[in-house]
């Protein structure tokens, strides 16, 4: 594997000392670019696309070739694994993803199979080698998947949900039921993100989406415990160094404490938490990264870069802060717009590394 000539993501997620506060974007490869928009035409399908590691590794690249980005990450979805375990994935044109088979009973939970990370979903780990070959190592490659709990939400409700009827159902009503899938998912969760480090991912990501739809103690005994079990099963080390791993759940900034003891080694956070009182609730524990409210990127570049400002100040001096925008970016924002925060972060940032 080629030297890493940009390592700011790997240290300040190590809450090493870096020169200025790296930056990436959550859907940095995504339709805001007209060139992603051309290749997902060529691929036919978002599916086909994922599907193809050449062509992943193509939008995995993209934003790269227009941004001073201090990181890539994997083109892929969270809904990979799900699957790969028997459900039968397939997208519709407004409704976003669905399944053929959601999970609803013991039955279901007992059929779901272990897929091989290097069998039923070698098309994602060809895409991470061809990835890391083409990076040549300008900059670290993140792997992600999403939570168990996440995970499990869409293959109860058999797509994307409003409330969360039959996944909460099935959480309060039989608890063992929810319990066993989420096992299982888990499993097939740490397999999955092992094999990405395996195959060159450098730093790991779960997308806990739908875990702030939970109160304080479901969070806890349903969406937690298992990204601790994830946590407490990778490879932390590869190539000589640490993968560090970062845990985001969106709306869970009550949750912070919490989250940080387990095991990751950063934090994502989105904009409902300033990041000064993120940090004091975490303390040195592990590094933060966020978390410009991604709206913020329709207004104009003087106005952006005063958003940047603001996020530097919030999180304050010394190591540990990842610069990223609090979720996703949208769809229909300017490439210029994303290009003002990227240069804004690198250029007021060095102030906050002295």
């Amino acid at each position: 594997m080629s030297v890493l000539k940009n390592d700011r993501l790997l240290k300040a997620l190590l809450r090493q000392p870096v020169d200025v506060t790296p930056v990436w974007m959550m859907r940095q490869a995504g339709r805001y670019l007209p060139e992603y928009r051309a290749t997902r035409e060529k691929a036919g399908s978002f599916l086909n696309l994922c599907k193809t590691p050449e062509l992943a590794c193509e939008v995995t690249l993209q934003p790269l070739a227009r941004f001073p980005l201090d990181a890539a990450i994997l083109f892929s979805d969270i809904l990979t694994i799900p699957d790969a375990m028997g459900l039968g994935l397939y997208f519709t044109e407004g409704e976003g993803p669905r399944f053929e088979r959601p999970v609803r009973n013991e039955q279901d939970i007992a059929a779901l199979g272990s897929p091989d990370p290097e069998q039923e979903l070698r098309y994602v780990m060809d895409a991470v080698r061809t990835i890391r070959r083409e990076l040549q190592g300008r900059v670290p490659l993140i792997g992600f998947s999403g939570s168990p709990w996440t995970l499990a939400t869409y293959m109860v409700e058999g797509g994307g949900a409003k409330n969360f009827a039959l996944s909460k159902g099935m959480m309060f009503d039989r608890p063992d039921l929810m319990h066993a899938l989420l096992g299982k998912v888990a499993d097939a969760v740490t397999a999955y993100l092992n094999a990405q480090v395996a195959a060159g991912a450098q730093a790991l990501m779960i997308f806990d989406t739908w875990g702030g739809v939970l109160s304080p103690r479901d969070y806890e005994e349903f969406s937690l415990a298992y990204m601790r079990r994830v946590i407490g099963g990778l490879t932390r080390e590869a190539e000589g160094r640490r993968v560090p791993v970062i845990l985001f759940t969106k709306g869970g900034g009550q949750w912070l404490p919490e989250m940080a003891d387990s095991g990751c080694d950063g934090l994502g956070v989105d904009w409902t938490t300033d990041l000064k009182d993120a940090r004091r609730a975490v303390g040195d524990r592990v590094a933060l990264q966020g978390n410009m409210d991604p709206c913020l990127l329709y207004a104009s570049p003087e106005r952006i870069r005063k958003g940047v400002a603001d996020v530097l100040e919030s999180f304050g001096t010394g190591p540990g802060h990842v610069f990223n925008l609090g979720h996703g970016i949208h769809p229909n924002i300017e490439p210029e717009h994303a290009a003002a925060m990227v240069e804004a972060v690198h250029e007021l940032s060095p102030p906050y590394h002295r």
